[in-house]
């Protein structure tokens, strides 16, 4: 990199020097495959080309073979871009060109290897055996003809590499999503094998991801910092925030060019939910008054998530909404509320029943102490509000009319804003409800906030004597 002109960043050597580690028990590449998933302008160009030539001089009778979106793509890359470079640097007199069409090829007489390309068909790389093939742009492939063309020519090279390179892409970048969703799973599954073992056997394929999650905030310069390997060397946050300005009209373009996140399709938004009003309601001070706490419980569809909630009436007549645990998994559930019961002391405990997955939690929460009322006409403070479909419909369409009415505040939580934005919802005669299963995201924030809301203005004045109920729609 450093003879063509590109010193390696940080990021670069580092993705360099373990994609290239040798085995020493058998001489070879540790890695038969390398991926790497990286934001936009961030130097992958520079890597690709470098990994290119070091193979060409490193080893004799090299073939390599490098592709892209399609074959013109390809062919404006390696001409336009790759001996550009080359030709410019001190490594020019170990090259030559040839640019007849068809049979395109970036030579190294010296050690008899080839820099040639192919198109995006599943007739690629038939011929002679490959030694390195390189996917680049792996976003605009949607299956994996490439790589089942690639492999078969590299069967009986023993040093032979497949590697694929991209920024994020569609939901039609079938195999991009398959490779990143595989690559996240081997770094799960080795890092969980190296803790109980220090001498676990590692996988034969080497994966590099940059990218931020949904969680965190576009934003945020930490966000920046976390997921742009090439920042503070060849870019800078004045410069992501400026891209960040130009794109506020479509934020999932700037998700996938520098979050490196895949771009969802949008569909329109839910006329039910007034997501528009939930910026106006940000109040990064509001705080719960602590006698006048009611909190609620809900459980992803899947059940891979749960949320506990709590709505709290404020002095000043508005109603505070906070999302006070989201975790994985549902074990967490009971044993937090139970504490949050005796620390609290909360007006009351919600959680819908009628065809809810957090219903299988009831009995449980008895066990713990948290009962519905023996006298529902008498309701105690902290008892189990436990309800119903009617119950679940009334919630919904109160928490809209509170958006819409400016009676609510929140602290702009991700999991709940991402859940308003995405949210669904369904028919319940002539009314409605959120809906998990057509919602674009986990919804079990918003639906605890809308439960909370609802036990606090219903049971709020049964066990409140200075409760209220107009100061919250007032």
């Amino acid at each position: 990199m450093e003879r063509l002109g590109a010193p390696p960043m940080p990021w670069q050597k580092y993705v360099s020097d373990v994609a290239l580690e040798i085995d020493p028990a058998t001489g070879r590449f540790a890695h038969r495959e390398v991926g790497l998933s990286v934001s936009r302008q961030q130097g992958k160009t520079e890597l690709c080309l470098a990994a290119q030539v070091h193979r060409a001089l490193a080893f004799p009778g090299q073939n390599i073979v490098y592709a892209a979106q399609t074959r013109n793509d390809a062919r404006k890359r390696w001409e336009d871009e790759f001996w550009e470079k080359i030709s410019g640097s001190s490594l020019a007199k170990y090259a030559r060109i040839r640019k007849s069409n068809g049979n395109e090829a970036i030579l190294w007489p010296g050690k008899r290897s080839r820099m040639g390309i192919t198109a995006n068909t599943e007739r690629a790389a038939h011929g002679p055996p490959l030694d390195l093939g390189f996917v680049d742009e792996a976003f605009a492939h949607e299956d994996d003809r490439l790589e089942q063309a690639f492999s078969p020519a590299m069967l009986t090279r023993p040093m032979a590499q497949l590697w694929w390179a991209s920024a994020g892409g569609t939901t039609k970048s079938v195999w991009l999503n398959k490779k990143r969703e595989t690559g996240r799973a081997l770094i799960e599954a080795l890092w969980e094998a190296l803790a109980e073992n220090p001498e676990a056997v590692r996988p034969s394929a080497a994966y590099f991801e940059w990218y931020a999650p949904e969680d965190m905030p576009r934003d945020d310069p930490a966000t920046w910092r976390a997921t742009l390997p090439a920042l503070g060397h060849t870019v800078t946050e004045e410069i992501i925030r400026s891209e960040l300005e130009k794109m506020a009209a479509d934020p999932s373009a700037f998700d996938r060019a520098y979050l490196n996140r895949t771009r969802k399709p949008t569909p329109p938004s839910d006329p039910n939910v007034p997501k528009d009003k939930w910026p106006g309601l940000v109040d990064a001070d509001s705080k719960p008054v602590a006698d006048s706490v009611a909190l609620a419980i809900d459980v992803s569809q899947d059940r891979a998530s749960s949320s506990i909630a709590a709505a709290s009436l404020r002095p000043d007549g508005k109603v505070h909404l906070e999302v006070v645990a989201r975790r994985p998994g549902t074990d967490w559930v009971v044993p937090a509320v139970a504490k949050l019961h005796k620390l609290w002391r909360p007006v009351a405990v919600a959680v819908a029943s009628s065809g809810a997955p957090a219903r299988s939690l009831i009995d449980d929460l008895a066990a713990a102490g948290i009962e519905s009322p023996k006298d529902r006409a008498k309701p105690q403070r902290g008892d189990l509000a436990v309800m119903r479909a009617g119950d679940i419909t009334e919630a919904c369409g109160q928490l809209a009319d509170a958006m819409n009415q400016g009676t609510i505040r929140h602290l702009d939580q991700v999991p709940l804003t991402a859940a308003v934005n995405g949210a669904r919802t369904r028919r319940n005669g002539d009314a409605w409800q959120l809906d998990r299963t057509a919602s674009l995201v986990d919804i079990s924030p918003l639906c605890a906030t809308t439960f909370a809301r609802w036990a606090l203005l219903i049971r709020g004045p049964q066990v409140l004597e200075d409760y209220d109920a107009l100061d919250s729609v007032l």
